[in-house]
């Protein structure tokens, strides 16, 4: 008896079978889409992830520096704490470095080649609401997108989830509520940072209470997207066996 139901199935499991993709071009497309989705939240002006508004108050202090050279500083600083709470230091720690260095010369460079990211052409938050309601949406999507990528890969992500990810494995402290007391943390620092530096409220806004609220969920929900359709795998393999806190 024919199983007329057979080719169906065939064509289902095609579709259905996951693809590979490597685990270092995860990563790098983590590192694009969260640089630039940080770029669109900026230019909209109604405020930024609490974990990065401190460097971005930082570059608005000290004109010399870009919002991804503050990057740097900050996440350094973050980085050194991070080895003075666990008191250990390992090579492969800095990798974690490097994904905010990373990071902050993808941000420099789209805020440098796009005319409306660029502050020195066009000040953050000189648009239309409606356009920077639409900037501010679309890199609140993409930014959710390119956490969840830089977790799907085995290399450190930048320092501020490696912080986070590391200390709550040494103080045996649940993830999630350490991220949470660690986001207040931002928060408060961020708005006495504005203050002192600026004596007034920048990089906070609205936005920072609506990404605070979702941003966890939407990286959820990506995260079980992504399993669904794609697996990783490391072309580096050896060197990705000494990506182990």
């Amino acid at each position: 008896m024919i199983n007329i139901w057979k080719p169906i199935i065939v064509i289902e499991g095609i579709f259905m079978k996951k693809r590979r993709i490597s685990s270092e071009l995860v990563y790098l497309s983590g590192a694009v889409i969260l640089a630039f989705a940080t770029a669109l939240l900026t230019a909209s002006d109604l405020g930024l992830s609490m974990v990065i508004a401190p460097a971005y108050i930082v570059s608005l202090k000290f004109d010399f520096l870009t919002f991804g050279q503050a990057e740097y500083i900050v996440q350094g600083i973050l980085f050194v704490a991070f080895c003075a709470v666990v008191r250990k230091v390992k090579l492969t720690y800095f990798c974690a470095f490097l994904s905010g260095f990373i990071y902050g010369l993808i941000l420099d460079f789209w805020r440098m080649v796009i005319p409306h990211f660029n502050p020195d052409l066009y000040e953050p938050g000189g648009f239309s609401m409606q356009l920077r309601i639409f900037y501010f949406v679309t890199g609140f999507l993409l930014n959710s997108l390119g956490v969840m990528l830089y977790f799907k890969s085995y290399i450190y992500p930048q320092v501020y989830e490696f912080f986070v990810k590391g200390v709550s494995k040494y103080f045996h402290v649940e993830l999630s509520k350490f991220k949470i007391g660690f986001d207040m943390c931002c928060f408060i620092v961020a708005v006495a940072v504005s203050f002192l530096l600026l004596h007034r409220i920048e990089g906070i806004g609205p936005g920072t209470v609506v990404l605070a609220c979702c941003n966890g969920l939407l990286i959820g929900w990506y995260g079980k997207c992504f399993d669904k359709y794609f697996e990783t795998y490391p072309v580096l393999e050896k060197f990705a066996e000494k990506f182990e806190l």
